[in-house]
């Protein structure tokens, strides 16, 4: 009994002094609070709306007191608080206060220098509370503080709070007790050394994290000296330096986090094996290396982050050690390899990127994996089908997999349907081929569906439109085929996005619907519509349309331009013939207009007052390029009108556009290529006047900060030479100044220009050498050079063209994959103008619409060319087309010619080229074209399956060739050489009595040359020339007698 009332009272004497509260600090808090500001009626300011002189300040929310009522915590975080805090502050009168948290508000003012005042503090929370400017020095006289945190996000709205002036080592020298710092987004200005030292007066230093701090390189490893440290949060800084090896001595880390920081080098494999580490993110550090060690078996680690670094090697199979693993995030690096089937023992395992790498074979089974929320393993070369043994059935907690753009096969698993929590299947370009029909699938949750680029066929399979949560259907380029209705996609309420393009399906519109879904994106490229869906006047929220390659005839109708939220717009490649009026005041927000390949004509009746990109090429558009096109078009930054009938000049409005892409090519325009437009190459990528009728000089305007990435004047009447100020367009890849009337010498003034991948100056009045001397490394990225039909002279420079290094590289032909010469226009929403060069290859002039930038062309014909082939053109293997013909070249076609593998195309027709025909020309196994007529070969022509498919027109007018595919046997012409060359011989020089006699008494004369040997075979080959130039009749044949050749003059009767 006395026990129980003894406790009554202890109780009720605990809850009295719980109650108390100093009557002082009670109306200092009171005062605190009509000082602020902040919504009174708001939920956000929950503690503050209850602070009433009703009840003791120490039941107050957020008020911590102790055993003598006075306060020693106050906690007003996230009370949505915009002011009314300042060094007059009555919560500075709280004398006893140790622990303060003002974090998550917006005060919108610096911080007041009179927290000096408190010095009892031991915990100061002041993070994203919208303090701006100077952090106070006052700050370091709270010699008490443990924990420190001023972090602050208001960096990101153009406000800081800044450390400088005390600096980091002015704050924090007298804070010896800090074990927590936290200054996230305070900008310093401190050096590497400087902070790091400073950091050395916290001996007891447990968590720092200072990111966002603009602090600069490089790390130093004295923070290893501070022994303590368990959380290294520094990221986006720019330390541009190595990880020092000695983190890994910090027995206690358990976080650490240098992502976005410019790290160099390779990361230190053994920081990996501290046990204790828990958390590590050294993402977005893009010349970052490293390689996984081994693993140590049952870590702490918890979450790994390596994304968007350099780091490569293969996944160690002790991956599967790491049993606390619930994060592995290795997206966009250069892993390579199988994954190790340990990876899908991790059963603690949520969450899984990686994505854009090298792995290969089968996708990894998961279902050990059982807590997976999200799988991304595309951008990989995983392949064949998914092997049965994976069953997806068992990640119940699956929101979204994205297998994307890898090269898996067979059937798509049905059981990915039927996963109660899953949002999203992206399996886009892969090589699935069978979709099976389901049913049951209607309490899916899934919104997204992308099974674009596979080999899906048959008709779209019904239990599609069962799944009522769908917002997002691509199901483009596969085989679908067979009547679709659109109706039936429609009838799905939530849906925003549907791309049904380029299957073999007859898209049908009835829409017998009550409502149709707001559809913000349809695409239905090459679905065979006949007409322009009506349904789509009405869908107010369009923004992205796509109805291009139909069949679609008629008029563009009015109410397009009317979708007020329409940003693109694509109905090219299709038979629209006008536009449909009025066409006066609109409003259109187009930011993408794509009508070209239309039968458009007349006038260009619209605009787009917003337009980023408008192609209006392919049409048949006759009227003169309006004059204030310019103000039209202020923000455009792709303009075509190529391939129409546009007349008359270029207006000089065009210059008042921002374009960088401007293409004219192939209408009738004439006049001279205006000044402003040259001088406009300071923001213009791509100018393409090709094929017009341009006149007068290029003018030499081009500004020092040239952005020209192709220059394609091909086609014109232009003249005089190729401006000096052209070699300020240092990035220059292509210049096409083909087909003119320019007349100047070899472009050397170019020659710095290291981007350069086409040249072409084929048919001009160019003269002189080839080649600029004193210079090394010029043009390495040359592919294509045409220098055909000019008045060039001398002799190849072989030295020159050892500079055209991607012409000798043929390593990676057949890993290269497909990629094509082209600018991009836009970098957030790609957009590429695709360049195009007309070569001559298999004997006639071709359009290269899209360049492969593995393809090389060299095309010198018709010229004035001497000497021999240099060796130096047989170093190029990647060659595709060699044309050297009609030239006055020499000597023999070297055996090194085998060197060319990719050799599709060979002339050398036309030159004086003599000696047999190299049989290693007879391993070009891609050789489809080859002329070597009208030369001085001589031989058997080399036996090869490919080299004798060509007819003999290839070989004709080279009078020593014999064996197929000529119809003259080498037998033949041995003997008819023997004979004929011994009677014509004989008449011959009966005939020329006289003219020998002169000869033989030159012989008499220079008579003592003939001791020297070398004296002897030059001065007869003189001879035999200075013969030839003077008799026609005369030639120089090959006669083959054993197995030496030698040279005969033969006298021929015509």
């Amino acid at each position: 009994m006395k026990i129980q009332q003894f406790l009554s009272l202890l109780v009720i004497s605990i809850c009295v002094v719980a109650g108390l509260c100093v009557k002082d600090e009670q109306q200092l808090l009171l005062q605190l609070k009509n000082n602020l500001t902040f919504n009174f009626n708001s939920e956000r300011s929950s503690k503050l709306n209850v602070w009433n002189q009703s009840i003791a300040c120490c039941n107050w929310s957020g008020v911590t007191c102790n055993d003598e009522g006075y306060v020693i915590g106050l906690d007003l975080s996230g009370e949505s608080i915009t002011g009314g805090f300042n060094d007059s502050s009555s919560l500075f009168g709280l004398q006893h206060l140790q622990q303060l948290n003002l974090a998550a508000n917006n005060f919108n003012s610096m911080i007041p220098s009179a927290f000096g005042l408190l010095d009892k503090l031991t915990y100061l929370n002041l993070s994203h509370a919208g303090f701006v400017g100077q952090i106070p020095i006052e700050i370091s006289q709270l010699t008490r503080l443990v924990t420190l945190d001023i972090s602050s996000v208001a960096y990101f709205e153009g406000q800081y709070l800044k450390l400088e002036n005390p600096n980091l080592r002015m704050l924090i020298r007298n804070l010896s007790s800090i074990r927590q710092l936290y200054l996230d987004g305070v900008i310093m200005t401190s050096q590497a050394e400087e902070w790091c030292n400073a950091l050395l007066f916290l001996p007891n230093l447990q968590e720092l994290s200072m990111s966002y701090c603009n602090l600069s390189g490089p790390l130093n490893s004295s923070l290893t000296s501070l022994e303590n440290l368990s959380v290294i949060r520094l990221d986006r800084n720019n330390f541009s330096s190595p990880v020092p090896e000695t983190f890994a001595t910090l027995k206690n880390l358990t976080i650490l986090s240098l992502s976005v920081c410019g790290l160099t080098g390779v990361f230190p494999q053994k920081i990996f094996q501290v046990r204790t580490l828990s958390f590590i993110d050294i993402s977005y550090n893009s010349n970052l290396q490293g390689s996984f060690p081994v693993l140590p078996f049952n870590g702490s680690l918890h979450t790994l982050i390596v994304s968007n670094t350099n780091f490569s090697g293969e996944l160690p199979s002790s991956i599967g050690s790491m049993t606390q693993l619930s994060a592995l995030d290795l997206f966009n690096c250069q892993f390579r390899g199988k994954l190790p089937i340990s990876l899908s023992k991790l059963a603690e395992l949520s969450y899984l990127d990686l994505s854009l790498n090298n792995f290969t074979g089968p996708v990894p089974s998961f279902g050990k994996s059982q807590k997976l929320t999200y799988i991304d393993l595309s951008h990989n070369n995983f392949s064949g089908p998914i092997p049965s043994s994976s069953p997806f059935e068992v990640l119940q907690n699956l929101i979204s997999i994205n297998l994307a753009y890898n090269s898996i096969s067979g059937r798509i698993p049905s059981s990915l349907f039927r996963l109660p929590l899953l949002q999203k299947i992206l399996l886009s370009n892969n090589q699935f081929g069978q979709l099976d029909e389901l049913t049951n699938v209607s309490s899916s949750k899934l919104n997204t569906l992308d099974l674009s680029s596979n080999n899906l066929s048959g008709p779209i399979p019904m239990f599609i439109f069962q799944l009522r949560e769908l917002s997002i259907i691509q199901l483009s380029s596969n085989n679908f085929n067979g009547p679709m209705q659109l109706d039936e996609f429609l009838a799905l309420k939530n849906l925003t996005t549907l791309d049904l393009s380029y299957n073999n399906l007859f898209v049908n519109v009835s829409l017998n619907l009550s409502s149709i879904p707001n559809i913000s994106t349809l695409k239905l490229a090459s679905c065979n519509l006949k007409t322009i869906p009506g349904f789509l006047r009405y869908q107010s929220g369009l923004a992205f349309l796509d109805l291009s390659d139909n069949q679609i005839q008629g008029s563009v109708p009015n109410w397009i331009w009317k979708l007020k939220y329409l940003q693109s717009l694509n109905m090219s490649h299709n038979f629209l013939t006008d536009f449909q009026g009025p066409l006066q005041n609109l409003s259109s927000n187009l930011a993408v207009l794509d009508l070209h390949h239309n039968q458009l004509r007349g006038l260009i009746p619209v605009f787009p007052k917003y337009a980023a990109y408008v192609d209006y090429s392919n049409n048949n558009f006759s009227s003169i390029i309006p004059v204030e096109i310019g103000s039209y078009l202020s923000g455009t930054f792709y303009l075509s009108l190529a391939n129409n009938r546009f007349h008359g000049s270029i207006p000089n409005s065009i210059c008042d556009a921002s374009f960088r892409v401007l293409d004219l090519s192939r209408n009738n325009i004439s006049g001279t290529i205006p000044f402003c437009l040259i001088a406009l190459s300071k923001i213009l990528g791509v100018l393409n006047l090709r094929n017009n009728k341009l006149s007068g000089p290029i003018h030499d305007l081009f500004p020092a900060s040239c952005a020209l990435r192709t220059l394609d004047l091909h086609g014109n009447i232009l003249e005089g030479h190729i401006p000096k100020s052209l070699a300020n367009c240092s990035t220059l890849e292509v210049l096409d100044l083909g087909n003119n009337q320019i007349s100047d010498g070899f472009p050397c003034s170019l020659k710095h220009i290291s981007t350069l991948r086409v040249l072409v100056l084929r048919k001009n009045n160019f003269h002189g050498n080839i080649g600029c001397p004193k210079i090394s490394g010029a043009w390495k990225m040359l592919q294509i050079v045409d220098l055909a039909f000019n008045k060039f002279n001398g002799a190849l420079p072989g030295k020159w063209f050892r500079m055209w290094v991607a012409m000798m590289d043929d390593e990676n032909q057949a890993d290269s994959g497909v990629n094509y010469l082209r600018s991009e226009v836009l970098q957030f929403n790609p957009i590429y103008y695709q360049n195009s060069v007309t070569v001559t290859s298999k004997g006639q002039g071709m359009e290269l619409v899209k360049i492969l930038t593995i393809f090389t062309s060299i095309d010198f014909s018709s010229n004035h060319f001497q000497g021999e082939i240099p060796k130096e053109l047989f170093d190029f293997k990647a060659l595709c087309v060699l044309n050297l013909s009609n030239n006055a070249l020499t000597g023999q076609i070297p055996s090194s010619i085998g060197n060319l593998k990719q050799l599709e195309s060979l002339d050398l027709s036309n030159n004086s080229l003599q000696g047999e025909i190299p049989t290693e020309l007879a391993s070009l196994n891609f050789l489809s074209v080859l002329n070597l007529s009208s030369n001085q070969l001589q031989g058997r022509i080399p036996l090869g399956s490919q080299i004798q498919t060509f007819s003999n027109s290839s070989f004709i007018d080279n009078i020593g060739l014999c064996g197929p595919p000529l119809t003259t046997k080498c037998s033949d012409i041995n003997e008819t050489f023997s004979s004929v060359s011994l009677q014509d011989s004989a008449i011959d020089w009966n005939f020329i009595s006289v003219e020998v006699g002169l000869i033989f008494g030159l012989l008499i004369v220079i008579g003592p040359v003939l001791f020297f040997k070398k004296w002897r075979h030059m001065y007869c080959q003189f001879l035999d020339t200075v013969l030839c130039w003077i008799f026609p009749q005369l030639s120089l044949e090959y006669e083959r007698r054993g197995s030496q050749s030698y040279e005969v003059l033969v006298w021929r009767k015509y």
